[in-house]
């Protein structure tokens, strides 16, 4: 059933082509060399190089004799001194596209450089926070490609950059059409390296992405679509791709639950649980994935009485049989299937991440001022916020 707000104006824009495929990451220059690119600037941390993950991609780009520069400077959680280093890079570099290689942290960066290189002069990507009174994005950024190497933020196909201010201790979004990516290369092969723990956390990243939008009050069919899809995908996939790695099929399945929770973003907003772990992240580092697992059950928890008939259904897509279960039964089995899930891929607590109970009324304070509150399916205030924070310990 439609909500009253899904019968006014609503919009959905993918402006990214998405591509995937097993080893297409071969074929990267092609896509450099259709948008016009003569010198990308990759973006990526230490982490992926020393992977070897930008080995294919700098292979590929050589063979086409196309130059490039890389910029190694990603940090997870990349603040505003991160994306003001790459974007002196690819000034000096003299370049003019992009290629973000690793997770949201990379492609979150490679965003925000563009921005600040499309709009050279009128000021740091700051000021064109997704907030009153700052500015609206007005140029399209730079040609850029992304190239996840996990499976989780989707950020390879949102209209969403989320970067770290220090001075005020938070995390804030930019965005908008003008801020999507225009490729999107989805190789699962470059997938398989990735640890348990973080397969774990950034799945269920992706899983939150999938549930939070499916449910906030934003939705709307052509997202549901693919949240749904994504939801059944990570249920389906996300044990056998934190239990082995080298599970292609599980790898694919991951990525592609990822990609669709992304389109689902995109155009959607999020919840509590987003509240929450961006503006947590803000204040102390703590891993973006690892955070959201805690806090998604929990959050569930609170929020099934919102949306009792789309609870129901995700219940179902985690392959729960709600067969001759009741509606509040069934709404209440999708939070027992993400309690059973996390417990299966052994994820950390908030305690476990190094946040104190003593933190819990600021956090509280500082997730109801979150713009993601407004989308959360159930109203909530500072109380209810305390309410979900005491849960996950």
């Amino acid at each position: 059933m439609l909500r009253f707000e899904q019968m006014q104006q609503n919009e959905f824009v993918l402006p990214t082509k998405i591509k995937h495929g097993l080893g297409i990451i071969k074929d990267i220059n092609q896509d450099v060399q259709e948008l016009g690119v003569s010198k990308p600037l990759i973006v990526a941390d230490q982490g992926v190089i020393n992977a070897g993950l930008l080995e294919p991609i700098k292979k590929s780009l050589s063979e086409a004799n196309i130059p490039f520069a890389i910029y190694d400077g990603v940090q997870a959680d990349p603040d505003l001194n991160v994306v003001a280093k790459g974007t002196k890079t690819y000034n000096q570099e003299n370049c003019d596209g992009l290629i973000a290689v690793g997770g949201g942290s990379s492609m979150d960066t490679a965003k925000a450089i563009g921005v600040e290189a499309s709009h050279d002069g009128e000021g740091t990507v700051v000021e064109y926070e997704a907030a009153e009174g700052k500015k609206p994005l007005t140029k399209r950024i730079p040609p850029l490609v992304t190239v996840p190497t996990t499976a989780g933020t989707g950020s390879e196909v949102t209209l969403w950059a989320v970067i770290k201010d220090p001075e005020r201790e938070f995390k804030f979004n930019t965005g908008g059409p003008l801020i999507a990516a225009y490729r999107a290369i989805i190789d699962p092969e470059l997938h398989v390296s990735m640890p348990p723990a973080i397969t774990a956390g950034t799945g269920m990243d992706a899983l939150c992405h999938a549930i939070e939008c499916y449910t906030c009050h934003y939705s709307q069919p052509t997202t549901d679509a693919a949240a749904l899809l994504a939801i059944e995908y990570a249920g389906k996939y996300l044990r056998r791709a934190v239990g082995n790695g080298q599970d292609i099929e599980a790898r694919y399945g991951m990525a592609m639950s990822a990609m669709l929770a992304g389109i689902s973003y995109g155009s959607d907003s999020a919840g509590a649980v987003h509240a929450m772990t961006q503006t947590l992240g803000g204040i102390i580092s703590v891993p973006h994935g690892q955070a959201v697992a805690a806090t998604l059950a929990p959050a569930m928890e609170y929020n099934w009485i919102g949306e009792p008939h789309k609870f129901a259904r995700i219940a179902q897509a985690l392959g729960v049989d709600t067969h001759g279960m009741d509606l509040h039964e069934a709404a209440r089995a999708s939070v027992d299937a993400v309690y059973q899930l996390v417990e299966d891929i052994d994820v950390p607590t908030l305690g476990d991440l190094g946040v104190s109970e003593d933190m819990i009324p600021r956090l509280a304070k500082e997730a109801y001022n979150d713009p993601q509150t407004v989308g959360n399916p159930r109203d909530i205030d500072v109380k209810g916020y305390e309410q979900i924070y005491r849960s996950c310990f």
